[in-house]
């Protein structure tokens, strides 16, 4: 009686298969969890007058006009989503800007209301002149944004 070698099986061999898949659903993962909020958190520093840490607007960023003042209400402010920042008019001609990014879980800000810069995911809001936390569950403040009033533009610095 002789012994014949059974054939191998074409193409990859399973583990092989399994590794590769995985590899590719680690590397999505990853891709996903982006680190927008690093850049921002390493650039913090307040100026105590119009804004605080240096940013990074997109279409803005250097010295591009952001808005018109009177396109900031007193007692409110708008969200630029292009360029990441939050525009905040406190009190009258005193205009502060923040990322527009959640410290809790990476959402954008959806508006300013009622008082506050709220995110829409959970609930997380912000007082608009200091960027705090006033209701979680947010961990950090907003970072800072620097921005430049000339005239009647605000302008991302």
């Amino acid at each position: 009686m002789s012994t014949q070698a059974l054939p191998s099986e074409p193409g990859p061999a399973r583990r092989t298969v399994v590794a590769a898949v995985g590899g590719v659903g680690l590397a999505a993962a990853l891709a996903a969890c982006g680190d927008s909020d690093s850049s921002d958190s390493a650039k913090t520093s307040g100026d105590g007058g119009t804004g605080g840490a240096a940013g990074s607007g997109a279409g803005a960023a250097g010295g591009g006009v952001l808005a018109k003042t009177a396109d900031i209400p007193q007692g409110g402010g708008k969200v630029f989503a292009d360029q990441g920042v939050v525009v905040t008019q406190p009190t009258a001609g005193t205009f502060k800007a923040f990322s527009a990014t959640c410290t809790h879980q990476g959402c954008m800000v959806k508006d300013v209301a009622d008082g506050t810069i709220n995110c829409p995911c959970h609930g997380s809001k912000y007082d608009p002149a200091t960027g705090s936390v006033t209701a979680g569950p947010a961990p950090r403040p907003l970072p800072a944004k620097t921005i430049k009033v000339e005239g009647d533009s605000i302008k991302l610095a």
